[in-house]
């Protein structure tokens, strides 16, 4: 069966099978989807400041890479739930829910249905190309998620780290390109390379260019970049 690939600013990433939903890093604020190709109504949720890019499905599975707003907020991970949604993330998230959170550390292991799931390291380094190191060693993760016969890489917000040459196959990595918080263009370019994935899409942009990214990978490799609009989709068949 296709796995579809949905992105939404800044690392959020909804996947969905047949009869599976998962969101990766699902925070919002009404400020990314200003340029989103199609209207959007914010006026059925109470607070104004807020509001889904969409009608969203419910999840069976969502994952957090770490604490910081624009990755996990709180008020989204509850409206994209249902009483049996498992959420797993980091400790320091779990003090943002009410509700129960599945905690997993770097290189921990756990299985949802068909769904299998391991968090790596993510974090920056001082000769890494990121300019504000704020994310600490063990702090947060980034996701290997095997779903449907495809392992999909989330680095989360990292540098380019020695463990992620120990990776494995990877169908699709979801790779952080902004150079602020996260590992540059360059640095992005070299990470790719080095992991051999069949399939990159940038995220994180901050004001780096998706379209320079994937022309510097496609000019050194067969790797396939495929940057995606505000709402854009890939399917991996």
């Amino acid at each position: 069966m296709p796995v579809i690939i949905k992105w939404f600013p800044r690392s959020w990433f909804q996947i969905r099978t047949a009869d599976k939903t998962i969101y990766i890093d699902p925070a919002y604020l009404r400020t990314f989807f200003t340029k989103y190709p199609k209207k959007i109504e914010f006026t059925k949720w109470p607070d104004p400041i807020d509001g889904l890019p969409e009608e969203l499905e419910r999840a069976d599975l969502i994952l957090v890479t770490h604490d910081h707003k624009d990755h996990g907020k709180d008020v989204t991970v509850n409206r994209l739930s249902r009483a049996d949604t498992l959420v797993i993330a980091p400790k320091r998230f779990t003090k943002k829910l009410e509700r129960e959170v599945r905690v997993i550390e770097p290189g921990e292991e756990m299985t949802s249905g068909n769904i299998k799931i391991k968090a790596v390291e993510a974090y920056n380094t001082g000769e890494g190309s990121s300019t504000r190191k704020i994310h600490h060693k063990g702090c947060g993760v980034g996701y290997l998620v095997t779903i449907e016969g495809k392992t999909i890489y989330h680095a989360g917000d990292t540098d380019f780290i020695p463990e992620m040459r120990e990776l494995g196959n990877v169908d699709l990595a979801l790779l952080p390109i902004g150079g602020t918080f996260t590992m540059d263009m360059q640095e992005a370019v070299e990470e790719a390379i080095a992991i051999k994935p069949k399939t990159v899409i940038p995220m994180h942009h901050l004001k780096a260019d998706p379209q320079k990214f994937k022309n510097r990978i496609e000019a050194r490799s067969d790797i396939k970049v495929v940057p995606l609009r505000t709402g854009g989709v890939l399917q991996l068949s």
